[in-house]
């Protein structure tokens, strides 16, 4: 007998025992919440990451942000919005002109950010570098420790980018605690409002494949690029027939290169 619950991994028929939750169904909500507190406090291995990145051939420069930890960071949101004064210098010495520079950062669950940047961000600069065969200007990846979405903008402001685009972690939910975001904008600079940004979300195992989620995030790319815009007037209308037959040859690919299957 088909039930609800065996299509949604939501607490739904989790029986009870008299007034309470059965014993085992209390374990799974404990297990999970406690997940999810882990993956806000979990440190954002910045070293490790730059590693993986320089493995796949891409630059990146390590920052941080104006929290200095992670207890003020949680407590100050302004505070993960901004660079560090030493991080604002350093990334000033890499200004240019470039068409779009990318920023990971820990956000609230650097455990998204560990399982899904790297390889995301491997699957959107090799089309842009290669298939669309369009001379893109690519600034080294900002990785960004204690950083909040629209720490992207002064990163972009900084190093003289057309457009960001950062990815990272979101806000664990109870069955989630590994969901990456990812947040692009036009015309980066302090201030810019969340109306001017497009969002993909939801990219982990159980959510966005990295083939759907990169055919979306090129599409908005290009899109941006050509009309010169981001956010409420930049429709996400990229299909998802030609992602979903690609997803499988990307899996495919992309396993033959890590070796992880």
């Amino acid at each position: 007998m088909l039930r609800l619950r065996d299509y949604t991994p939501a607490r739904v028929e989790l029986g009870r025992t008299g007034a309470s939750l059965p014993t085992r169904a209390l374990l799974d909500f404990q297990l999970a919440h406690a997940r999810a507190r882990d993956a806000v406090h979990l440190p954002l291995a910045v070293h490790s990451l730059a590693l993986e990145l320089k493995q796949k051939n891409i630059p990146s420069i390590a920052l941080t942000s104006a929290a200095r930890d992670r207890g003020e960071y949680l407590k100050r949101p302004d505070l993960g919005r901004r660079l560090s004064q030493e991080s604002q210098e350093r990334l000033t010495a890499l200004r240019g002109e470039y068409d779009a520079a990318f920023v990971i950062a820990d956000g609230l669950s650097a455990l998204a950010v560990h399982r899904h940047a790297a390889p995301l961000l491997h699957l959107v600069r090799r089309d842009l570098e290669g298939r669309n065969r369009v001379d893109w200007q690519i600034a080294p990846v900002a990785i960004v420790e204690q950083g909040r979405v629209a720490i992207g903008d002064e990163v972009g402001e900084i190093l003289g980018a057309r457009m960001t685009v950062v990815l990272i972690g979101e806000r664990p939910g109870l069955s989630s605690p590994d969901s990456l975001g990812v947040y692009l904008t036009w015309q980066p600079r302090i201030g810019r409002m969340d109306a001017e940004r497009n969002c993909i979300s939801n990219i982990r195992a159980e959510g966005l494949s990295y083939a759907l989620a990169a055919h979306k995030l090129l599409f908005l790319i290009n899109e941006s690029r050509r009309l010169k815009l981001s956010g409420v007037r930049l429709r996400e209308d990229a299909g998802e027939d030609q992602a979903t037959d690609r997803s499988i040859a990307e899996r495919v690919a992309y396993s033959e290169l890590t070796g992880d299957r």
